[in-house]
């Protein structure tokens, strides 16, 4: 037995998309991402949180349950899901934003920084992107570079347009029904 007020719970889930990785701090998930190995996703953490030993399970509660429904269709589900990772005022914000960004939509970077209040920081809202820690449930797929050209990814630019594909498709089957 594993003693979660220190201990970081790790889950790694097969999806349509390939392996992805979740670890939870308490009830929070803290660190996502489309790879296979925990320690990866663990060693980009803050240094209190990396300090802090990793256990792999494989349930993580509601979180895996509304990863399974999200792959599963439910493209939703994730937006019940706890964030917690530490940055200014302006990368926190910018997060919140992105996470108002529904599922099979996409905005710019310079909406982005606009939503986040600060117009014009086209260049700190692709900075929020690139170290959002929560890929997926922090949506920064969802956002694009003016013209609606797909910009980066961490996890490449073929993986962020079918992520957009999977939830445009579903959310259009949903209007049709």
């Amino acid at each position: 037995m594993t003693d979660r007020a220190t201990t970081l719970q790790a889950g790694i889930l097969d999806t349509p998309f390939g392996p992805f990785t979740a670890i939870v701090d308490g009830e929070a998930l803290v660190s996502a991402g489309f790879v296979a190995d925990p320690a990866a996703m663990h060693a980009r953490l803050g240094p209190l949180r990396r300090s802090r030993p990793l256990h792999i399970t494989a349930d993580l509660g509601h979180v895996t349950a509304a990863l399974r429904d999200y792959f599963d269709g439910d493209v939703g589900a994730i937006d019940a899901i706890a964030v917690d990772q530490p940055g200014g005022a302006f990368r926190t914000a910018a997060w919140k934003a992105m996470r108002a960004v529904p599922a099979g939509e996409t905005i710019s970077y310079a909406e982005l920084a606009a939503q986040a209040g600060s117009p014009g920081a086209n260049q700190a809202a692709g900075s929020a992107c690139s170290r959002n820690l929560v890929a997926l449930v922090v949506p920064c797929h969802r956002i694009v570079r003016t013209g609606g050209h797909l910009g980066g990814y961490y996890y490449g630019l073929d993986l962020k347009n079918r992520l957009l594909e999977h939830e445009r498709g579903l959310t259009a089957l949903r209007l049709a029904t």
